[in-house]
């Protein structure tokens, strides 16, 4: 896998670059990166108090199962790819000095921005973790297929940001449909409601969106503690490390271009 040699090559640049995107993030706020820890609580907060409270919200005909916690953590697998998605049309485009001025591996800044994304992902799975322990005073044991439903969705983080990094370059047009799209795979995903609640006939389009999966995997593992699917998993991160390559391919293809349009 070609891509892997990028990181392999390059491993200490992109933890230097990762770790000042983390906490460049946060520079000159009070807190710091402790609102990185904030804001996903919060969050898990309003979702508690609205549909915990207000809207008393089962998940289907489940009446045993905190729907806030089934809620957030479907959002927290969204909100992992959503910001790769968000950041990645103006990813060179940001750094238009390291393409005309600098011999630099421009590959680096999409690991650079999938890391931070993933680190913004770990706290808020340690917020869903410290929630089931004071809902249930247990997490399931299944926590531990974590890895065989993360790096499926790991590899498509990278190859859509390598895609849409190189497209933005040339389409600045892609930066202003990202938060459309995002917010279609938030509702066309079993995220806010059970995918049993589709009609059968529509649920091949949900199929369709590339969380769905991924979502109802985790939540099986991280809620419910059923153990995954591991056969779907396996063929879905095959294709997702197909897809990441050929992502990386035309990547490394285009930016021969970068610094003529830049």
């Amino acid at each position: 896998m070609l891509f892997v040699s990028s990181l392999v090559d390059n491993w200490r640049l992109i933890l230097r670059m990762t770790k000042r995107d983390v906490v460049g993030r946060y520079r000159g706020s009070l807190f710091g990166i402790i609102w990185s820890f904030f804001n996903p609580l919060l969050m898990l907060a309003v979702y508690s108090f609205v549909f915990g409270l207000v809207f008393k919200a089962k998940w289907g005909t489940d009446t045993t199962s905190n729907f806030s916690v089934i809620l957030f953590t479907g959002l927290i697998f969204h909100g992992f790819l959503g910001e790769c998605i968000g950041r990645a049309p103006g990813l060179i485009v940001a750094n238009a000095t390291y393409v005309k001025k600098v011999v630099f591996p421009l590959d680096s800044l999409v690991w650079v921005s999938v890391f931070s994304s993933l680190f913004h992902f770990f706290v808020s799975l340690f917020i869903l973790m410290l929630a089931e322990i004071v809902t249930s005073q247990s997490i399931p044991w299944t926590w531990i297929y974590l890895p065989f439903v993360l790096l499926p969705l790991f590899f498509v983080c990278l190859g859509v940001t390598w895609l849409l990094a190189s497209l933005g370059v040339f389409i600045r047009d892609i930066a202003q449909m990202t938060g459309i799209v995002v917010t279609i795979l938030l509702f066309l995903c079993p995220i806010v409601y059970p995918l049993e609640v589709i009609p059968e006939e529509y649920q091949k389009y949900i199929l369709m969106n590339p969380l769905t999966i991924i979502v109802e995997q985790a939540r099986s593992i991280l809620v419910f503690g059923r153990a995954p699917d591991l056969q779907t998993l396996f063929l879905y991160g095959g294709g997702a490390v197909i897809f990441s390559q050929l992502s990386y391919i035309w990547f490394s293809k285009t930016k021969r271009g970068f610094a003529d349009v830049l």
